[in-house]
């Protein structure tokens, strides 16, 4: 889901997960309130003002009002403890439930786009608008956006990529509400035929968005791995824990919007299996607290420089002494 929408850093580590899902639900219960109102006024509106394209977008919002719905109930799923048949956590609920948004998005658009284009065969049964209609439109851009960004807000606070996916489906609803008003005005001006080209356009736009946030959560739940700067992040928080000499096949997976981690660790040779054991716990916890990492399996290889290679690997470890965490 749009990795880019979280920056590297660690402020992520201050919410619990209690708090994440408070959050999630409070700005998702607004949500539920703006998209059941937009839905009544628009299609009432559209059938009144015989806009096709301001029906389109009413029902768009009501495709939004049902994701959210996905959205709180997966929300309350994910945050359930790890238990025996789920030993690392129910985190995929998040990504399942994007994977829901983004079929009922494509489905949506697809209904859309062919209803515009049975309207396009008969040019002549396209009816002119009522102006009610554009102030209609132009009530539901102007909601539609402000509840994008107050979403996006709370998304990028907690790191939520499911809440990315739905903050940017209230984006495409505002977009969307846009291209409606421009076909309703095009309508107005004596050409018909522009509000259901904005219907089409619409319809097109939903099923672009729902095409990308299946297509990037039914990745994610075949295990694709973080994007390549977290993990090299990751790979220079172990580098930077004392005793340690390198560190290889950091491997990664994604968890819903955590990070499960495998990686090589290389210590002296010389060290004990103790000293080495509390190494790479002392690498597991540096890792879990700095990073949206959920758990981390650690393998301990031993190190041995050549005498030839006055310089060390790992400088920063080199300069630490070994002990215990």
């Amino acid at each position: 889901m749009r990795s880019d929408e979280f920056p590297d850093n660690n402020e992520d580590s201050q919410f619990t997960p209690a708090e994440r899902s408070a959050a999630a639900s409070r700005s998702t219960w607004v949500s539920v309130a703006v998209n059941l109102l937009l839905t009544i006024a628009q299609i009432v509106a559209g059938v009144l003002a015989k806009s096709q394209g301001l029906i389109a977008d009413g029902i768009h919002s009501l495709s939004d009002l049902v994701a959210d719905f996905v959205v709180l109930f997966a929300n309350h799923h994910s945050q359930k403890a790890a238990d025996e048949d789920h030993p690392y956590g129910h985190q995929r609920f998040e990504t399942a439930a994007s994977l829901v948004l983004g079929v009922l998005l494509l489905a949506v658009g697809l209904g859309m786009l062919w209803s515009a284009a049975h309207k396009l065969q008969s040019p002549e049964t396209i009816a002119t608008v009522h102006i009610t209609a554009l102030w209609v439109a132009a009530g539901a851009l102007t909601a539609k956006e402000l509840l994008f960004r107050y979403m996006l807000a709370v998304a990028k606070r907690v790191k939520s990529s499911m809440l990315v996916a739905n903050a940017w489906h209230a984006r495409s609803d505002a977009a969307s509400s846009l291209v409606v008003g421009v076909g309703i005005i095009g309508n107005l001006a004596g050409y018909p035929i522009l509000d259901p080209i904005a219907a089409a356009i619409v319809g097109f736009m939903v099923t672009k968005m729902g095409w990308s946030f299946g297509w990037d959560a039914l990745h994610d739940l075949m295990d694709r791995a973080a994007d390549e700067a977290e993990v090299q992040a990751i790979r220079q928080t172990l580098l930077e824990t004392a005793g340690i000499r390198d560190a290889h096949d950091v491997r990664t997976r994604k968890m819903g919007d955590m990070i499960v981690v495998d990686a090589h660790l290389e210590v002296d040779a010389t060290l004990s299996v103790e000293q080495g054991h509390d190494i790479a716990v002392a690498a597991r916890e540096r890792v879990m607290q700095r990073h949206r990492v959920l758990n981390m399996m650690t393998h301990v290889d031993p190190f041995k420089r050549p005498d030839r290679d006055h310089l060390p690997l790992n400088p920063v470890a080199e300069k630490r002494p070994v002990s215990p965490a």
